[in-house]
């Protein structure tokens, strides 16, 4: 056979080899976009779909009525920046020396915490960016930049292509004003530190402006023709608390948080009413909404739940957890998932695998994607594990250091393995009848689970 003709051959298969691989790629079906809501300081009970009487949450509780609610969901930590290192990476934030929220540095090296995450820290925004994602953080961030921590790396340092955040992050940032006055807080250093335009918003409008902002990502990522993945994280309903004019009720903070939660419902509205007025966003679009911890004392509700923000009791660490997406069936749609065991941990790991993208991260998380779009109810297979935040020791110190969940039991102890508590969380989830003396040999063997697990983890050196 003549060599041109070979030659002519070759091509000819190339050719059709790249048209059939072009038309492949046509018809497969497009990457979902992922828009992760998470609120900051929320009760377990403030929702109304799960029990929340004070105001009702109307349009949260449409979208769980259309998607999957957890009730067995556990964040990473129960305090702000370890929790949201737990949703960024996949794995427990001890890992990173993130135990408690970043501070100043001075406070932050006298609990053994770094001043940031680590840069080269798993990231599942830069996971999907490197997947040819538009990656987007808008609202509050919290794992470097805040108070006189100037140096911190920006938010696109983790993976996204822009970002605008709160007093709690660099970049791009807006501070609060309260009716019109600049109030000294823990914003006030970060304002002056540079790394970005800053603007001033009415307190109660902060949320309006991070969901202005969402739109426009999601704008901008269908201009480029893009699947997007948006962190929409408002700092409601985190303290201090003001309401809209005429949703303060008495002006008391509890009065104003039950405004504020009932503004942000609002504002989630009009974000799932956008998704669903846009065809190419409601059949192809995962909402996640969370949040990262329990309430403040005094302002939200967990129900009887025992325990409150930076406890590692159910009040500290459990927490709603919706799933909405056209890929939830319409058998499942509504429906509500008492029995997984779900952690922040498993967020990456999970929306990895909807989206059929493989990472080479060793996850503390597990894949929980079939549970989160309701179509099964998997029982753990690996238990979960935490450690309090080092500046929270309770009253003389009584409060646990560390828990562990694995399938219906929880305990809790000290480092030293003294002070046992362990739990049947189906029977008693709000942890009233301790059973370490009942159960001396489960009690022992999850204590030096837990604790083998603590040493394991290389601490910094405390100072101070």
């Amino acid at each position: 056979m003549p060599r041109t003709r070979i030659l002519g051959l070759i091509v000819l298969s190339f050719v059709l080899l790249l048209a059939l691989a072009t038309r492949a790629a046509e018809q497969s079906p497009p990457k979902p976009n992922i828009l992760f809501m998470l609120i900051d300081d929320m009760g377990y009970t403030d929702f109304s779909c799960y029990g929340g009487t004070r105001t009702q949450t109307t349009n949260i509780d449409r979208i769980a009525s259309e998607g999957v609610r957890f009730t067995q969901f556990y964040v990473g930590a129960p305090i702000c920046s370890p929790s949201r290192v737990a949703f960024t990476t996949g794995q427990t934030p001890n890992r990173w020396h993130i135990t408690s929220y970043l501070d100043t540095r001075k406070i932050n090296h006298n609990r053994g915490i770094v001043d940031w995450l680590d840069p080269s820290a798993p990231s599942l925004a830069r996971t999907l960016h490197d997947a040819g994602y538009y990656t987007a953080h808008v609202g509050k961030w919290h794992m470097g930049g805040a108070r006189d921590c100037d140096d911190a790396p920006l938010i696109t340092a983790y993976g996204f292509d822009t970002s605008l955040t709160s007093f709690e992050g660099l970049g791009e940032r807006i501070h609060p004003l309260f009716d019109g006055v600049d109030r000294p807080g823990p914003w006030t250093p970060n304002a002056k530190t540079g790394h970005g335009k800053v603007s001033y918003v009415e307190r109660y409008k902060e949320t309006e402006t991070f969901v202005d902002r969402a739109f426009k990502e999601i704008e901008n990522a269908q201009r480029d023709g893009k699947p997007f993945y948006i962190n929409l994280w408002p700092d409601d309903v985190h303290s201090p608390n003001l309401a809209p004019k005429g949703m303060r009720g008495d002006g008391t903070p509890a009065a104003n948080y039950v405004g504020v939660l009932k503004e942000l419902d609002n504002q989630f509205g009009r974000v799932f009413d956008y998704i669903q007025s846009n065809p190419k966003l409601r059949d192809n679009t995962i909402i996640v909404i969370a949040s990262d911890n329990g309430p403040e004392k005094g302002l939200g509700v967990s129900g009887d739940l025992r325990g409150s923000k930076g406890q590692l009791y159910e009040g500290g660490i459990r927490l709603p957890l919706i799933v909405w997406s056209s890929r939830i069936s319409k058998s499942a749609a509504g429906t509500t998932n008492s029995k997984t065991i779900i952690t922040a941990m498993d967020f990456a790991p999970s929306i990895l695998a909807m989206i059929g993208i493989h990472s080479d991260v060793k996850y503390d998380g597990v894949d929980m994607s079939d549970a989160m779009l309701g179509k099964s109810m998997p029982e753990r297979t690996k238990p979960v594990m935490w450690v309090r935040p080092p500046d929270r020791p309770g009253p003389k110190g009584q409060l646990p250091d560390l828990a562990i969940r694995d399938g219906k039991w929880k305990l809790l102890v000290k480092r030293d393995g003294s002070k046992m508590e362990l739990f049947d969380i189906p029977a008693d989830p709000n942890e009233t009848n301790n059973l370490a003396k009942k159960e001396p040999e489960l009690a022992k063997k999850l204590a030096d689970e837990v604790i083998a697990w603590d040493k394991s983890i290389p601490q910094l050196p405390q100072k101070g």
